[in-house]
């Protein structure tokens, strides 16, 4: 790849001005300082935190012989349930010999703010459960640490027992086995969910998992967290969870879509077990019929998003027009998100970008590489709605955009923090983006 188009391919380090407080000032979109007097006298009255429901889980990773498998009778390399007292045996064994090799938070919707809050470095808001008694070095205590001090976890239900845990024993031959407990983590209370925290939010994150069983407290309590998104006019993001959760609750999930989400996200499989459709871009615009907005990752081939905007202010795309199973697809892709219901004559509107650099070259993790595109989406959000309530009158705001940023420039900021999770071992950010990228030569941040 030559340097022109390595500087057409990374303009969106210098010109993916977020609002907000930043460090460094390329991140305003001002040309004038006295737009940086108005932001800071503004700022405390301004809220961009965002808010999620998670069902709170540690993953522990252990390295076991197969005698220790037959000891707790696990199938090897099967993924099987195990209640608490099993969960809780088997942890201590592996505490005691010691075997066990890492302790990381998990859970997607946990995982997208962690992300959310190192991209932004600002708040969000988690609700979920934790462990009322927990003990330094263990699961929930490891949790905490693997978490952001920026995610605010004050809300959180305090439970008599263990959250969450999801044991990958893996053996001499290097078989995964996973052994998973769910604890207390489904026993979130409805009246643990804070209307007053999701009425200032600029989104609430959920997660389809918690759509799986009606009869589990956590269940009404994401209801009721999207009723009161919806109430008070706050953005819905769901993200799908599985191939197999999808097809086990296509319809109750399909009734979800369209009564309260504005943005789903999922990956092809998800995508193609929800709407039947295995061509990626087909499926995104399948699912336009339920929500505004679409994310969708497709593994190797890249990231597709889709919308709507205002047909009269779409704007054309400088790239290269493309054709797929729709024809020019991202002739518009230079367009800022609407939702349906804002369009006057509504537009479709699809962008895709292939992996930022081919991928890495090592990838050491798959596991949050959505979670982690998505949390990129969600922080332009933010942005946009700090950017409304520091200058309401901008020209940015003649519209109630869903973005700061276009499809085109919101896909490269998505692939580009997907390629950070899946260059680490963990799902969740250690750090934020490099403020200058090290294939790029020095001349090109002097221009």
């Amino acid at each position: 790849m030559n340097n022109q188009r390595l500087s057409q391919y990374f303009i969106f380090f210098v010109s993916m001005k977020f609002p907000g407080r930043r460090k460094i000032k390329h991140y305003f979109p001002v040309n004038t300082h006295n737009r940086f007097n108005i932001e800071s006298s503004v700022f405390d009255q301004a809220n961009t935190y965002v808010c999620g429901i998670d069902q709170n889980l540690v993953d522990i990773t252990a390295r076991v012989d197969d005698s220790v498998l037959r000891d707790f009778g696990l199938d090897k390399g099967a993924s099987q349930w195990l209640d608490n007292d099993q969960a809780n045996r088997l942890y201590r064994f592996l505490k005691q010999h010691p075997l066990i090799e890492d302790q990381f938070a998990g859970g997607t919707i946990g995982n997208t703010l962690h992300n959310y809050s190192v991209l932004a470095d600002d708040r969000s808001v988690q609700f979920g459960v934790m462990s009322k008694n927990i003990q330094v070095g263990d699961y929930a205590y490891r949790y905490l640490c693997n978490t952001s001090s920026k995610v605010d976890l004050t809300w959180l239900q305090p439970v008599d027992g263990p959250i969450g845990r999801c044991f990958a024993l893996i053996t001499e031959d290097g078989e995964r086995t996973f052994g998973i407990s769910p604890g207390f983590m489904n026993h979130l209370s409805p009246d643990f969910i804070n209307e007053g925290i999701i009425a200032e939010s600029s989104g609430l994150i959920l997660c389809a998992y918690t759509l799986a069983d009606p009869s589990l407290p956590i269940y009404h309590a994401m209801v009721k967290a999207a009723q009161l998104a919806k109430k008070h006019n706050v953005p819905v993001i769901l993200t799908l969870g599985t191939r197999g959760l999808v097809n086990t609750i296509r319809e109750p999930l399909t009734e979800f879509l369209r009564d309260y989400v504005t943005i789903a996200a999922m990956n092809e499989e998800e995508a193609e077990a929800l709407t039947h459709e295995a061509d990626p871009l087909k499926a995104t615009e399948h699912m336009l019929q339920w929500v505004d907005m679409v994310l969708l990752t497709a593994g190797a081939e890249g990231l597709y998003l889709g919308g709507y905007t205002e047909k009269s202010l779409a704007r054309k795309t400088e790239n290269p027009i493309r054709s797929g199973s729709i024809s020019d697809f991202n002739r518009f892709e230079f367009s800022r998100p609407l939702l349906r219901s804002h369009c006057e004559e509504p537009l479709k509107v699809f962008s895709h970008i292939s992996p930022y650099l081919g991928g890495p070259k090592n990838i050491k993790n798959t596991n949050g590489a959505g979670d982690g595109a998505l949390a990129a989406l969600i922080h332009d959000m933010a942005a946009n709605n700090y950017h409304r309530q520091v200058l309401p009158a901008s020209t940015k705001h003649n519209k109630a955009w869903v973005t700061y940023s276009s499809f085109a420039q919101v896909c490269k900021y998505a692939n580009r923090v997907s390629f950070e999770v899946l260059a680490q071992s963990s799902p969740r950010l250690s750090r934020t983006l490099p403020q200058r990228e090290m294939s790029l030569e020095d001349s090109y941040w002097d221009q």
